[in-house]
């Protein structure tokens, strides 16, 4: 007879979310299969369930992780069941150029729970390369903190600090202040920026001055270039770093236009559809010397670093959870996102909650 788990299944782009008993997850000869402690719910989930990215139907969401190892594959050497880990959400094949040279997160074959297999919203899940991709957690951090790290806090920190390359006391300017955008906020402030929040909502940007963003721009009926005057008068001339944590035309474009001459963009919000080719000006890249950069999650390597601001406390993943939930209320969750919520917070379900073990 074949085991079987719970898990959030759905069966076509849109259609109900639903929990089901599905098979185990097998485990991989170089990977391992975890016991899913903790995982996030995240927009990406979302535009795959909308069909905005295509994945392999039918599919079990959840990229952003923490859990306990169970099972390992022959080929695996680094970890043994009962390890406390956390995964990159974008996982590197271990056997590319990529990989090889520790920049697994544009592997060309890489691996996404919930995108190119089943996620976590599963009491359990199977992560290919575990020697190359899984995380060991501190001990003093727990998993609903580590699985709020998920692809928010990795990106955003990767996206401040390996292209930004933000140091103290310049000026981070942060469009968007959701799940990815908060954790941008507070992460610059860790490394010493005086940072600027941009918004619609003014309790998303009083959120981000409760993080210690030194001012906000709510943006709601304003244009671009409005928005972009708007910063350049609070930071003295415009961010030495900005950051589109949204992912819209819009967004995209007042980042560009707000910072100072040689200033650095980040490119961290999805952008889909007609907004994915955004009119950037530029003539004002060129003359200015700015850099635009894209930035797609952190690998496995880059996590110390950050896992030791969590450990000391200078980054609060936790501060920005609003809701824990069961694996039975995920669905509900995750449907949620069609519509604004006005909250600012993160959702993290888990999966053991309310089942015995």
């Amino acid at each position: 007879m074949t085991a079987t788990m719970r898990a959030v299944v759905y069966t076509g782009y849109g259609r109900p979310l639903e929990l089901r008993d599905v098979p185990e997850p097998e485990c991989p000869a170089d990977g391992v299969v975890l016991d899913v402690r903790a995982t996030g719910v995240c927009r990406s989930d979302w535009h795959a369930w909308k069909g905005h990215e295509q994945v392999p139907l039918p599919q079990i969401p959840g990229h952003e992780l923490s859990g306990v190892v169970v099972d390992t594959g022959p080929e695996v050497r680094r970890w043994r069941p009962g390890a406390r880990v956390t995964v990159p959400f974008v996982c590197g094949c271990g056997r590319c150029e990529f990989c090889a040279a520790g920049e697994a997160q544009v592997c060309p074959q890489q691996t996404q729970p919930g995108f190119t297999g089943p996620g976590s919203f599963a009491e359990r899940v199977a992560i290919h390369a575990a020697d190359l991709n899984l995380v060991a957690l501190p001990d003093d951090v727990g998993f609903v903190a580590a699985a709020s790290l998920g692809c928010r806090f990795a990106t955003a920190f990767r996206a401040l600090t390996a292209h930004g390359q933000l140091r103290d006391g310049e000026h981070l300017v942060v469009h968007g202040c959701g799940g990815v955008g908060l954790s941008a906020v507070q992460i610059g402030v860790a490394l010493g920026a005086r940072v600027v929040a941009v918004d619609v909502a003014e309790e998303s940007l009083a959120r981000a001055r409760a993080l210690g963003a030194e001012a906000g721009v709510r943006s709601a009926g304003m244009s671009v270039g409005d928005v972009a005057a708007a910063v350049r008068e609070l930071t003295g001339g415009g961010g030495h770093v900005s950051v589109d944590a949204f992912g819209a035309a819009e967004t995209c474009e007042a980042s560009v236009r707000c910072l100072r001459r040689r200033g650095r963009h980040v490119q961290i919000g999805l952008l889909f559809g007609p907004a994915a080719t955004p009119p950037i000006p530029m003539d004002v890249v060129t003359a200015h010397e700015l850099a635009i950069h894209g930035s797609h999650g952190m690998p496995a390597r880059d996590y110390p670093r950050l896992l030791e601001l969590v450990s000391g406390g200078a980054l609060r993943p936790d501060a920005l959870v609003e809701n824990v939930l069961t694996l039975a209320e995920a669905p509900a969750a995750l449907a949620a996102m069609d519509a604004p919520s006005g909250s600012a917070g993160m959702t993290v379900v888990e999966p053991g909650r309310g089942l015995s073990r």
